[in-house]
């Protein structure tokens, strides 16, 4: 259950400035990443003749990368105390791939940008999740968490929504648009830097470690209930392939090309809206059924998906998409920092996001082979059924895990 002290309010006025500037940190990168994300697949199948298969290769390849420098990162920051320096070498390499997008020839360098622009984003991941909760005090945990993922969210749907604009303003020219993503890349770097005071008292006393951080024991001393949400989140991870299958899926039903970001408009309109909420109500209730709710929203949105006709149809699963990752992203977040040693948590972290990270990649290869071999329907339906697996492991999951 949730302890009484959760149930003080969670409102934004109490909540650290820190977890406000790395809200907005995240605000700009995702607003420059998506921008780039929302045309991508467009511009690998349709400008650079890629198919549905290396689309999923490319998408799980790179958020699987992303996942592996998590666990690395997260030990380092573990290690020496300190989380700010790595994610500011994280942002910024991430900003500095942004050019190589709208300068690639050919699908080799968008696989390089990709892959770099992952690995910026696995460095930062870990160290960034577990100083919100090194900042936070416990009982506004869930509520900070959702108001970072709000604000990452809000630069989710601006970047689309600069896209659609950019896209009409330069009559579909691509690589004219994504150099565009260039600058919001370049501002989150400075708003970190400058906004973010990492707390001397939250940084705990090093012990000797191998030269990366991580030893098998520290893996091991993570205990059970930690790694309950973890099998969890794989199986969500299995069910919830890449975005990108849903801006093709859009397309595929016959949205015109400029209009194609407004799918990852509304899924990030949705998520944003609902993850601060959700992230208080955490704060309030148990977030294990809050989390089994979340879980179950994402069958109704692949099966308006599988069965979409038309735009407005798939844009409707886009939305219930969009609902469940409000509802899920920020808790399963809380529920790694609440059951995670804090001298362990980048760690813990990291670990989360290697292991989800792989069931990505395999997602990902999953859904661009069931697409090219037996159509679109088939990749939505096989979410809806993995996504009801991962409810069932939440039914069987301990109690303690919603400790």
């Amino acid at each position: 259950m949730i302890p009484a002290a959760r149930a003080a309010s969670g409102t934004a006025e109490r909540i650290p400035r820190g977890v406000w500037a790395l809200g907005f940190t995240s605000l700009l990168m995702d607003l420059s990443s998506e921008l780039i994300h929302a045309l991508l697949p467009i511009f690998l199948v349709v400008t650079l003749g890629a198919g549905p298969a290396v689309l999923g290769l490319l998408e799980g390849v790179a958020e699987a990368t992303a996942s592996f420098a998590k666990l690395v990162s997260g030990a380092l920051s573990d290690r020496f105390g300190r989380r700010k320096p790595l994610a500011l070498l994280g942002y910024g390499v991430a900003a500095l791939t942004k050019p190589l997008f709208p300068l690639a020839a050919g699908v080799g360098t968008v696989f390089l940008a990709r892959f770099l622009d992952r690995v910026g984003k696995g460095i930062r991941g870990a160290p960034r999740d577990a100083l919100v909760a090194d900042i936070t005090p416990p009982a506004l945990r869930a509520s900070a968490y959702g108001l970072r993922q709000a604000l990452d969210t809000v630069g989710a749907f601006l970047g689309p929504l600069a896209a659609i604009a950019l896209m009409a303003a330069f009559a579909d020219d691509i690589r004219t648009v994504l150099w565009f993503a260039v600058i919001p890349a370049g501002l989150c770097v400075l708003v970190l830097w400058l906004g973010v005071e990492e707390p001397e008292a939250s940084r705990p006393p090093t012990r000797p470690r191998p030269w990366l951080g991580l030893a098998r024991a520290d893996l091991a001393a993570l205990g059970s209930a930690f790694w309950w949400i973890v099998a969890v989140a794989v199986l969500l991870s299995l069910a919830r392939f890449s975005e990108a299958f849903l801006v093709l899926r859009a397309q595929d039903v016959g949205m015109a090309l400029g209009l194609v970001p407004l799918v990852m408009v509304v899924m990030s309109l949705i998520y944003s809206l609902v993850a601060w909420p959700a992230g208080k109500m955490g704060d309030r209730m148990d977030r294990r059924r809050l989390l089994l709710l979340g879980i179950l929203v994402l069958v109704p949105a692949d099966l308006l998906l599988a069965v979409a006709d038309g735009p407005a149809t798939a844009l409707l699963g886009v939305a219930v998409w969009g609902l469940h990752m409000g509802l899920s992203q920020g808790l399963l977040a809380t529920l790694v920092a609440d059951s995670a040693p804090v001298e362990r948590r980048g760690t813990a972290f990291g670990a989360f996001h290697l292991t989800t990270g792989l069931a990505t990649l395999a997602a990902s290869l999953l859904a661009g082979g069931l697409w090219q071999l037996f159509g679109a329907a088939s990749t939505f339906f096989a979410g809806a059924v993995l996504a009801l697996a991962s409810a069932l492991s939440l039914l069987l999951a301990p109690r303690r895990v919603s400790a």
